[in-house]
């Protein structure tokens, strides 16, 4: 996983506040920006910035929770920007809410991105709303349902 900060204004620039977010065997990162308000307490975070947050969020629900913790805190903001990616090495999951994410598939691998790095014509848009699951069983698109929250 790589990720490149761009600091929302108003977040602080801190390495704590910097994806990945790790907790075990998982890394994290957000691509996108939240309301802080509508993000509950929690006391994991290392920083108040949104991502830091959001990840500290998500931990403490767990990763299996994923899919109903971005479409309840979406609904609550209905400006916000969340593409998550989560891998633990056999796993990875990511979401796209109001945000692009695209996807290359091929025989050896799957590659996310927030758009293609290429002009190769096998990328696709993943839709808008969706959780991605990558598995060595193959790749599981569900759509993120507001109405089921964590």
């Amino acid at each position: 996983m790589a990720a490149v900060r761009s600091a929302t204004v108003g977040m602080p620039i801190e390495i704590s506040a910097t994806a990945p977010f790790t907790d075990g065997e998982w890394l994290l990162s957000h691509n996108g920006v939240v309301d802080r308000a509508v993000l509950p307490l929690t006391s994991l975070s290392e920083s108040v910035c949104d991502s830091a947050i959001l990840a500290a969020t998500i931990f403490e629900r767990g990763l299996d929770e994923l899919a109903g913790t971005i479409a309840q805190i979406g609904t609550a903001d209905p400006l916000a920007r969340l593409n998550i990616m989560a891998a633990n090495g056999s796993r990875l999951l990511a979401t796209t809410w109001n945000e692009t994410l695209s996807m290359l598939q091929r025989p050896d691998g799957v590659v996310l991105a927030s758009e293609p790095y290429d002009d190769d014509d096998d990328w696709t848009d993943v839709p808008d709303r969706h959780l991605v699951e990558v598995t060595v069983d193959g790749v599981t698109l569900t759509t993120l349902d507001a109405t089921k929250g964590p």
